[in-house]
């Protein structure tokens, strides 16, 4: 797969499309605020303006039929490839008709003041040989599709306003056009060398006006130059370039740059399995994924992201309270979980949902992600040393919770909606939060005795229990809750967080008992045990790069990077990665594109580099991306 996108070309008809597209022909654009996934087809169907958790103003992505769209895109059938442009999250997509070639090209500006902030998207029409008849549908659905759009022509284009959303579509030099049912259809020729842009902005009810062609072509060089720019600092070396790169790419647009806060994905109820109801709303800052987020990029050398999120996280006051699990990006609790029955959702898999019913869960594992997290930060960033008091404050607050609640049972890191179990990788990160803090404390000379003799205490407690107990004799394996037989991929993580080496005979007998009973066509499920919902789930791509990160921390190098591979194959040709796949069919399932996929593929190719290094018994040149702790005796 190249750095900038696809190769491969497809026939394909925008304005005839039957049913739902796949996963994988979606791209993903995004300006920092919100982001728009943009079909192969030429088609946006799906964008929430001003925020990733706005209503979407165009969501055929979750129903064919009554969703919003808006279409650029040759008349008829034609040839279709796309790339991103470069080391960017500008989308370039290319047709080529009977008559000529087209190229449209994607971007939501980046701002260049602060007052800019907001929702624009620019669509860049260019002849390159030729001559093309272009499609336009714009076709609003304000609201999920839960209110009427009231169109009105303005000066160079439309207007559409309801349920306190407005958008604003010029065409710069105008095009004819049609009103039908929800929108505005038209169209125009250009030939070769011509350029036309179509803009679209908006705002409450009224959008401000679109920029002109001049502005549009200043914003395109903005952008391209911003991401350019954030790309630069990074540190990509090794065979795996191209895709760290792509990853982190995808992880920055998922980060909403006013807060630092990160979303999980920029969707709302793409299906574990097609048909199933395990559809959930991922468009808020889950404090796992975004902690997990900031190790990724720390890792590749992004100082400013992580401590922006270090900033939010403050911001939160936790010093003095227990986290939430799960925030809006504004730090709010997010709005109370419904279901959209007018949505047939994506392939018919209702219900559609916003909102998420888990942020009133207790995650015992959040504590420790966070800790570790703030502890790779400040040992990469010695001018973070000793931390500031406030991050102190959260750090000791977090660990006194994780002394206090380690051996109690939560839903874990999957948020079953079953009843509350004692989940090993609870254990396990209620383990790291002291274990990270504690290391703190020492590097840092910290005086807190009474503090101290309690977070050993509890630090050895866990630490026991998850040795003794968490190890099943009749499973032979680490299993996914302590005292149950049922297996789950989560005891993978115990030799990245230093509890255990890889190479330990249980862990070699738990990697195998993985292997054998939760692999679905090469591939591991997360779990195997009954999570009381109806349905299936594919193999969950997350959980297979930590694989790959056990198999590299084993040494079992040449199976590490044949899994990796492998995974990279699933990818769609823009190097973009649901939150499961069919490994049979290679279908991707789950919100797209998914943060938590793309920073696990980061910390297994940052681990697959280091092991190449030692195994060639050279030091690393750079800090390692991931703090792989000892286990104290």
């Amino acid at each position: 797969m190249g750095e900038t996108g696809g190769k491969q070309q497809r026939v394909m008809d925008g304005g005839a499309r039957q049913g739902d597209l796949p996963l994988r022909d979606y791209a993903l654009i995004g300006d920092g605020h919100t982001a728009a996934l943009v079909a192969r087809d030429g088609s946006v169907d799906w964008l929430c303006p001003g925020r990733f958790d706005a209503p979407a103003v165009f969501c055929r992505l979750l129903d064919a039929r009554k969703g919003g769209f808006f279409r650029v895109g040759p008349v008829g059938p034609a040839r279709v490839a796309w790339r991103y442009v470069g080391h960017t999250n500008i989308l370039e997509t290319e047709w080529q008709t009977p008559s000529g070639r087209l190229r449209v090209t994607d971007l939501m500006p980046l701002p260049a003041r602060a007052e800019e902030a907001g929702s624009r998207l620019l669509r860049r029409v260019e002849c390159l040989a030729g001559q093309v008849d272009v499609a336009v549908d714009f076709v609003p659905t304000p609201d999920y599709a839960r209110a009427e759009a009231r169109l009105a022509p303005v000066d160079g284009g439309w207007s559409a306003s309801g349920a306190g959303q407005g958008l604003r579509l010029v065409i710069h030099g105008g095009l004819a056009v049609q009103q039908v049912q929800h929108g505005v259809r038209g169209h125009f020729v250009l030939h070769a060398g011509e350029v036309r842009w179509l803009a679209l902005t908006a705002g409450r009810e009224v959008a401000p006006r679109a920029p002109t062609a001049e502005a549009a072509e200043a914003a395109l060089a903005h952008t391209q130059r911003g991401w350019e720019e954030w790309s630069a600092r990074g540190r990509y070396d090794g065979p795996y370039a191209d895709v760290l790169r792509r990853s982190a790419l995808l992880l920055k647009l998922l980060t909403h740059t006013p807060t630092g806060a990160v979303v999980a994905a920029p969707t709302t109820s793409l299906p574990e399995a097609p048909g199933g109801r395990r559809n959930w709303d991922y468009r808020f800052c889950w404090l796992r994924d975004s902690a997990w987020s900031v190790e990724a990029l720390m890792g590749l050398g992004y100082h400013d992201e992580s401590m922006a999120f270090l900033g939010w996280l403050k911001q939160r006051g936790h010093a003095s309270r227990v986290p939430a699990i799960l925030y809006a990006v504004d730090g709010t609790t997010p709005k109370e979980e419904v279901e959209l029955p007018h949505l047939a959702g994506w392939r018919g898999s209702r219900p559609v949902r916003v909102g998420n019913g888990a942020a009133a869960q207790r995650q015992n594992d959040v504590f420790g992600e966070v800790v570790n997290a703030i502890y790779l930060c400040s040992e990469a960033m010695p001018s973070m040393r000793p931390l500031e008091p406030e991050l102190w404050a959260l750090v000791t607050r977090l660990a006194d919770v994780a002394a206090e609640r380690w051996h109690q049972p939560g839903r874990g890191m999957w948020e079953l909606r079953g009843p509350s179990r004692h989940f090993l990788t609870s254990r396990l990160l209620c383990w790291v939060a002291l274990d990270r803090a504690l290391k703190m404390a020492r590097r840092d000379g910290l005086e807190m005795p009474e503090r101290r003799d309690t977070w050993e205490r509890a630090r050895e407690g866990a630490r026991r229990s998850l040795l003794e107990e968490g190890f099943h004799s009749g499973a032979q394996a680490f299993t996914w809750a302590i005292g149950e037989e049922e297996l789950g991929a989560g005891p993978l993580l115990l030799p990245r967080y230093g509890l255990l080496p890889a190479d330990d005979p249980r862990m070699a007998a738990t990697e195998a008992r993985l292997a054998e009973r939760l692999a679905d066509g090469g591939l591991l499920r997360r779990y195997a045990a009954d999570d009381g919902l109806p349905g299936r789930e594919g193999t969950f791509t997350a959980c297979n790069f930590w694989w790959v990160d056990f198999l590299a921390l084993a040494g079992r190098l040449d199976e590490a990077h044949a899994l990796f591979g492998r995974l990279l194959e699933y990818a769609n040709d823009l190097g973009l990665m649901s939150e499961e796949v069919d490994p049979r069919t290679g279908e991707l399932w789950g919100n797209h594109p998914q943060g938590f996929t793309h920073l696990t593929l980061i910390r297994a190719a940052l681990t697959l580099g280091e092991a190449e290094t030692r195994r060639r018994g050279r030091a690393p040149a750079a800090p390692a991306a991931v703090h792989h702790g000892k286990s104290p005796a």
